[in-house]
């Protein structure tokens, strides 16, 4: 099982993706960050899973992580993943932690 979907699988559901893929990856200060910034909670609806991922990576691979993510999974955005019932959070955790 992938380490992040592992925590992810444990953590209190109060805690969302983006901290199980920043603990998964072993950044304690990316952790520290998104619980200061209301727990992981990503910006203007994209998926926490791939807004960690993101955070763990260098600006210029951004584009190209997005891109991957929405290839997959349809949407980078929570909203939209949610409301069309696609595909699950463990789901979005695993490929961003990938990415």
């Amino acid at each position: 099982m992938n380490k992040a979907v592992e925590i992810y699988s444990r953590i209190p559901k109060t805690h969302n993706c983006a901290q199980a893929v920043a603990e998964g990856c072993d950044r304690h200060d990316l952790v520290e960050t998104l619980k200061i910034c209301g727990g992981g909670r990503a910006p203007e609806g994209i998926c926490g899973a791939l807004y960690a991922a993101m955070l763990l990576n260098p600006p210029e691979r951004h584009a190209a992580m997005r891109k991957a993510f929405h290839k997959e999974i349809g949407s980078e955005y929570c909203d939209e993943i949610r409301a069309a019932q696609t595909v699950s959070c463990t789901r979005c955790v695993e490929i961003a932690s990938e990415l």
